[in-house]
């Protein structure tokens, strides 16, 4: 697999925990009500959405992959 594909499928799995981060947030505000699991879900939500930024700002600056 080429190193251009490789970063596209890792910035599909960023975009898939921003995703799953959506929907956490969703779930937690609307559907649950016990205090303790809103925040770990929360924290969940929080820690995907940061790792989701951590990768994108490494596939967008770690450059053009040359060609082979």
């Amino acid at each position: 697999m080429s190193p251009a594909l490789m970063k596209m499928w890792i910035s599909f799995v960023a975009m898939g925990f921003m995703f799953i981060s959506v929907l956490t947030v969703y779930f937690t505000r609307f559907k649950v009500n016990n205090t303790i699991i809103r925040g770990i879900l929360n924290t969940v939500a929080f820690l995907l959405i940061v790792f989701a930024g951590l990768i994108i700002f490494y596939v967008v600056f770690s450059g053009p992959v040359p060609e082979q």
